[in-house]
């Protein structure tokens, strides 16, 4: 894990490319507990409620990344995961509160076996908490709220066969 931003695979890109929009393989979890709740964390950063999520480092597969990402913010340990969708192309692509570009290429897991104590706070998060689906934390307007609402229809209506879009 790096130490800092800029010490990661994407904080090296930004030091040579600046502000100029990439293409960052990322993954997010959904991780339910035994009463069918699913886990949110609060970002350290932005103080928003998500789900767990983060981008993939030089030699690390996206399997790998998911079981690092929830480490990390979460304290979980990944045992078992099912994929679900894959989130690439124009519609998917942010500019950050740094201005910098983004297009997703997000690969979307529901985490089937975890093991471990939830972490209250990491480096990255400020608090975590299983929410039921028909009580979930409120998210701003905007891209992340709608790119939520598209990760719950497709994780309700999964049939096996993954979503790709």
């Amino acid at each position: 894990m790096p130490e800092s931003f800029w010490d990661s695979y994407v904080g090296q890109l930004r030091q040579a490319v600046g502000h100029r929009k990439l293409i960052i393989p990322s993954i997010r979890a959904l991780i339910l507990n035994d009463l069918g709740q699913l886990l949110f964390i609060k970002r350290r950063g932005s103080r928003q409620w998500a789900l767990p999520a983060g981008g993939i480092e030089l030699d690390e597969s996206i399997y790998d990344c998911l079981q690092r990402e929830v480490r990390e913010e979460t304290g979980l340990e990944v045992h078992q995961a099912t994929f679900i969708a894959l989130y690439s192309g124009p519609k998917h692509s942010v500019v950050n509160s740094y201005g910098d570009a983004y297009q997703g290429c997000e690969f979307l897991f529901r985490v089937d076996r975890w093991s471990g104590t939830i972490a209250q706070s990491t480096d990255e998060t400020v608090d975590a908490a299983f929410f039921s689906l028909n009580a979930l934390p409120q998210i701003e307007p905007g891209y992340w709220r709608e790119h939520q609402q598209e990760v719950l229809g497709h994780f309700r209506a999964f049939q096996g066969t993954p979503f790709i879009d």
